[in-house]
């Protein structure tokens, strides 16, 4: 019975040990893959290191956009705090233009006043009502976003609107 004891402990281990080197070499592998959102402000109050691979979020400053000969865009992202410029090369999406809430990934340069994010992803809200998650908690933060009060009141009004017994006429 000790025997088996033993053999059943050592072979607890060893999944153990299995186990954790699977985890290790899963970590390793996708450490370089794992982008993270930050705001303008972070990335101005030199939250960020240059050499990572991360998300910005925020608003297409309002007559920013200057498109390049080669095909490239630079335009400025604010959060409504802190502004930093984003220089791009390739297809934009179609939504994308002045005031609109975007998410750029890419990295950071440190030249300059203004840091420069050299985005190699760029992707704009699909709808009006849709801004990402990161995006709007940076705006909300910031005292600019105000959605789910204009929201609140238009269903407020549409409520008072409605007949009583749910029919139209």
């Amino acid at each position: 019975m000790r025997f088996r004891k033993r053999q059943r402990l050592v072979l607890i281990g060893l999944a153990l040990i299995l186990l954790g080197g699977a985890t290790a070499l899963t970590l390793t592998a996708l450490e370089d893959k794992i982008a993270f959102f930050v705001s303008p402000t972070e990335i101005v109050g030199g939250d960020v290191a240059a050499d990572r691979t991360f998300r910005v979020g925020g608003l297409v400053v309002d007559g920013s956009i200057e498109r390049q000969g080669d095909g490239s865009v630079a335009f400025r992202l604010t959060d409504t705090a802190h502004e930093i410029r984003v220089h791009y090369k390739g297809l934009l999406p179609d939504l994308f233009r002045d005031g609109q809430g975007i998410v750029a990934q890419g990295t950071l340069e440190t030249t300059g006043a203004v840091p420069l994010f050299r985005a190699s992803e760029i992707l704009a809200k699909h709808d009006e009502n849709y801004m990402p998650r990161e995006v709007a908690d940076a705006l909300k933060e910031a005292g600019y976003w105000q959605h789910n009060e204009a929201a609140g009141e238009a269903a407020g009004e549409a409520a008072d609107e409605a007949p009583a017994n749910g029919v139209s006429q």
